[in-house]
């Protein structure tokens, strides 16, 4: 399959309030592209221009480079899978795939071959005569994929299709999702408000906000290296804490205090003094025995343990005053961890990520014991 590059320029729509803002997106041939953000971002009025089902107000879709701003769904090389999956109750699985080729007057021994390759890419072929009350629900998914599939279109849109699935089945189909896209070599656009999905399945991750992206690249860089504290939030669990920059070093590195508590980081995007948030992953936080010498060393008090399974979510409280998320591999190293144990945590500086004050957040401001640090998620 070949083709499949779009490209954005300026999009807008504008319902009573605008729900995409001049959005400029390209998005290469053959790649796994997502669209992450909360619910009325924007993430799937951007997807619906594309498919045809709404008009954009200003701007232009272009599909290789074809204008398709105006030009009727059925009419565009695009196909779209829902949440719903909208299947046909009354008609087979394969009678489901088929609709669509039955509708353009190709042949029955056309039909049967496509039909049952884009049966057989989805590991359903066995399956083919059963209605989908007959099938589970990641089943049906997978019938709903075929039928897109089967027309060869030059990009697959997927709004939130896992979303009706249960976690163990989202788990597994989010990687049979992307080693199906890697074989067909469409293009594949993913909508989704969960960040687990879009970190496992894209080539890249655009996060939006009222109708605008915020920030785009890799899973990898989103995560790593989050543009604000608005990306922190969507990418994973974070701990961002409220501190106070007190000096820049050699462009790279700079000096943050903590409540009293001087700290150094080595990556971030405040550009001036004073007030900012650190941000640092629940994994980068290392647990150590109380009293460990030693720089971006901060004492601090277990106050809870949550078991998860394969790691341990630990609550400790910071002599700040804060409260912080680490997680502990249960690889027993850390079984003298108990509620009331004092430790240090240390905060190693390429961990520690200082983000500008860009409003996005509203830290605690009140006299508790968790003013200046809010944990995401």
């Amino acid at each position: 399959m070949t083709g499949g590059r779009i490209e954005l320029v300026s999009l807008t729509k504008r319902f009573t309030e605008i729900a995409v803002d001049s959005m400029d997106l390209v998005i290469a041939s053959g790649e796994f592209f997502s669209l992450l953000g909360p619910s009325g971002c924007g993430k799937t009025t951007t997807l619906r221009l594309i498919a045809g089902f709404e008009q954009p107000t200003a701007g232009r879709v272009l599909l290789d480079d074809v204008d398709v701003s105006r030009m009727p769904p059925h009419k565009r090389n695009v196909n779209t899978v829902f949440q719903s999956y909208a299947l046909f109750p009354f008609l087979t699985a394969r009678d489901n795939v088929a609709f669509g080729l039955r509708s353009r007057k190709l042949g029955k021994q056309e039909i049967d071959r496509r039909v049952d390759e884009a049966l057989d890419l989805v590991h359903l072929g066995s399956f083919a005569k059963r209605r989908p009350g007959q099938l589970s629900g990641g089943q049906q998914q997978r019938v709903a994929l075929a039928r897109a599939l089967v027309l060869n279109p030059a990009v697959l849109l997927l709004d939130e299709p896992l979303g009706a699935l249960d976690a163990k089945l989202r788990r597994s189909l989010k990687v049979e999702l992307k080693a199906l896209q890697e074989r067909v070599g469409v293009t594949f656009l993913y909508v989704t408000h969960d960040q687990e999905e879009a970190l496992t399945m894209s080539d890249r991750v655009a996060v939006m906000r009222s109708g605008k992206i915020v920030q785009i690249g890799d899973p990898h860089e989103i995560y790593e290296e989050p543009a604000d504290t608005y990306v922190a939030d969507f990418l994973g669990v974070s701990n961002l804490m409220q501190v106070e920059v007190v000096e820049r070093v050699a462009g790279s590195r700079w000096q943050v205090r903590l409540g009293e508590t001087p700290l150094s980081a080595e990556r971030g995007t405040a550009d001036g003094l004073g007030k900012a948030y650190c941000v640092i992953r629940p994994e980068r936080v290392r647990i150590e025995s109380f009293g460990s010498p030693g720089p971006n060393r901060v004492p601090a008090m277990v106050e809870r343990l949550v078991y998860v399974g394969s790691a341990t979510q630990v609550m400790l409280r910071l002599a700040p005053g804060a409260l912080l998320q680490a997680l502990v591999q249960n690889d027993g190293s850390h079984t003298q961890l108990a509620q009331g144990t004092p430790v240090h945590a240390f905060l190693a500086p390429d961990a520690l990520r200082v983000l500008a004050d860009t409003g996005s957040v509203e830290a605690d401001s009140g006299n508790g014991a968790d003013a200046g640090l809010q944990l995401i998620r």
